[in-house]
């Protein structure tokens, strides 16, 4: 089968939607956004949502799932997934290329690895039959249903577990769903240069107002618990603000997260290489290195533009 995806992955800070953008502009291509925080309205600054990267030249990339949803509404793996195909298929409609961008890997998995994921009943019976249970055995009934669990994190809280085994339990396929198989490209300029690039766009971005962005979303009754539960940003510059950590404790752990946060990224990316997913890597967000890459692998249904 050939490509029909074009897919820009990454740890943070390489410069991911920039390229995307730029290969997207070139390529005739729209872009689909694989970020799991992105896809929140007002996360702007802790989530590096530079829109401006999306201008190359004197023309603007179209970009999709970044500013779609409303805290404190929650946004998860089947959400992405559905709503992947959506925009999918909108951007084929209008005779364009699409591109999928992003880090977070296991939004990236669901697409370019085929997940089977099917859509929630919602049945308010059994939403209420899963609140009634305990912890322990909201743990054991997801496990039951995923023994394979992708993401560990929906083990952490009650809410999650709850979301997780009602998609696990779902039974309506997604609609439009066809077989993905997508080029991929990713960004890995090392960890030393990645842990330096982090520091110096942590400091930049504090520079910027990221704190007083994260105030204002307390100051629209946003729960500290639920920017907490965003994590990195959102989480230590929340703990500072309500008093539980100093400025500088909350800037070192930070930094320390964040680093953390790309070795996994990277974790997962060579996971998905073990299961046979092939990635092009490139030591930087090098533009000629990219289309080289494209135009030797891919195959345009359409005109480049």
């Amino acid at each position: 089968m050939k490509y029909n995806l074009i897919t820009v992955l990454g740890p943070t800070a390489v410069g991911k939607t920039r390229l995307a953008a730029k290969l997207a502009s070139y390529f005739n291509g729209e872009i689909i956004s694989a970020d799991s925080r992105q896809v929140y309205k007002y996360l702007d600054i802790g989530t590096g949502k530079d829109l401006s990267d999306y201008s190359v030249g004197n023309s603007k990339v179209n970009y999709y799932m970044i500013d779609l949803v409303e805290l404190p509404d929650e946004f998860n793996l089947f959400d992405f997934y559905k709503n992947f195909f959506i925009y999918y298929h909108h951007i084929k409609s209008k005779n364009k290329n699409p591109f999928l961008a992003g880090g977070t890997g296991l939004y990236l998995s669901s697409v370019i690895q085929n997940y089977d994921l099917k859509e929630s009943t919602n049945d308010k019976e059994f939403i209420e039959e899963l609140k009634s249970k305990s912890d322990e055995e909201l743990k054991t009934l997801l496990i039951k249903l995923q023994p394979h669990l992708h993401n560990k994190t929906d083990l952490e809280s009650r809410e999650r577990m709850i979301q997780a085994i009602i998609v696990a339990n779902a039974d309506k396929p997604v609609e439009n769903k066809i077989e993905i198989k997508s080029l991929n490209i990713g960004i890995n300029p090392g960890r030393e240069i990645v842990k330096s690039r982090i520091k110096e766009r942590l400091e930049k971005r504090l520079n910027e107002g990221m704190i007083q962005e994260v105030e204002r979303l307390l100051d629209k009754n946003i729960s500290p618990e639920r920017l907490i539960r965003l994590g990195l940003e959102y989480k230590y510059i929340t703990e500072f603000l309500i008093g539980k950590i100093s400025y500088d404790k909350m800037q070192s752990e930070l930094y320390k997260a964040i680093c953390s946060f790309a070795k996994r990224q990277m974790t997962w990316f060579r996971k998905m290489e073990r299961e046979s997913v092939k990635i092009f890597w490139i030591n930087e967000a090098d533009f000629e290195l990219a289309k080289e890459i494209i135009i030797k692998n891919y195959e345009f249904n359409s005109e480049l533009s």
